[in-house]
């Protein structure tokens, strides 16, 4: 059966349709017994071309995809015209395509698979998720790693994130669950009036039904991930694996090999229980509020 998602649906988006079709065709080239270098033959490509396009880790050729559904012999006009039209599909730009003048490739890959997303869990340490940033807030970081930038590059910096954040109220969010270490509420960004509107910001995102913030009190001494952020992402169609991402300064790495997983999983458990409960969340954060700028 074609695994096609839904229009509209959580899996849209040009990152996850390009893995969700490359999933379909490993699955095709395997059942027809066919082996990657046989597939590469086929369309005047490498081996290693056919395995990037399996990962979904490259853009399809309408012609290519065509040649290997007649090789792995898939003659169902319905089949073949409907993982024709994902082949299109995952070929389409992302909204964020017009900010590519201030967005580096290796993050487009990540706004694919967040907009993509059913579950995003995110662990933060330095700063509040970018997905719950105050307009203020988030201008004040982007001059923290961009104090050169002129004021229109810093405005589009700032547009980017604030489209990012549309993905939370649109007609099928995914669910956001954060995990903030007590710090990055505490750190001065922007300064006082900033972080009053942030945190005032927050305790109205607990309200939220997918959303929901837990915080790390100082008081946890050391935890689960002393390492650093990390985020983790989980799809909506059960073809796709998990898939852990994690920021560094001018790149980023991507995990979905079973060890790595299940490790940020287990580490991510730890940080939940660990953190004071969801509950407590807008008690906490209105204790700092009061504590740190009061009005």
């Amino acid at each position: 059966m074609t695994m096609v998602p839904a229009e509209g649906g959580p899996t849209s988006g040009p990152t996850v349709l390009r893995m969700l079709l490359g999933a379909q065709l490993r699955r095709l080239r395997e059942s027809g017994g066919v082996t990657r270098e046989g597939a590469g033959w086929e369309i005047r490509a490498s081996e290693s071309k056919i395995s990037r396009m399996e990962l979904g880790r490259v853009g399809f050729k309408e012609r290519d995809v065509a040649d290997l559904l007649t090789l792995y012999g898939v003659t169902d006009e319905q089949e073949r015209e409907a993982l024709l039209k994902l082949a299109r599909d995952a070929n389409s730009p992302g909204w964020w395509h017009r900010y590519g003048d201030v967005l580096p490739t290796w993050f487009q890959s990540y706004l694919g698979l967040e907009a993509a997303a059913a579950l995003i869990r995110t662990y933060e340490v330095q700063f509040v998720p970018g997905l719950l940033q105050t307009r203020e807030y988030a201008r004040a970081v982007v001059l923290l790693g961009h104090g050169a930038a002129g004021p229109a590059e810093l405005d589009r910096r700032v547009a980017l994130r604030m489209q990012r954040q549309q993905l939370l109220h649109r007609e099928h969010p995914p669910q956001l669950w954060a995990v903030v270490d007590e710090a990055a509420l505490r750190r001065p960004i922007g300064g006082a009036e900033v972080m009053r509107g942030q945190l005032t910001a927050l305790i109205e995102a607990t309200k939220s039904p997918n959303v929901r913030l837990q915080v790390i009190p100082f008081a946890a001494g050391g935890h689960a991930a002393a390492g650093g952020a990390f985020t983790i992402l989980r799809f909506g169609d059960q073809e796709l694996p998990d898939i852990v991402y994690i920021e560094q300064l001018t790149s980023a790495i991507y995990l979905d090999k079973r060890d790595d997983l299940d490790y940020y999983a287990v580490a991510m458990e730890r940080l939940c229980v660990e953190a004071e409960p969801p509950e407590r969340t807008p008690e906490i954060l209105g204790r700092l509020l009061e504590d740190l700028y009061p009005a």
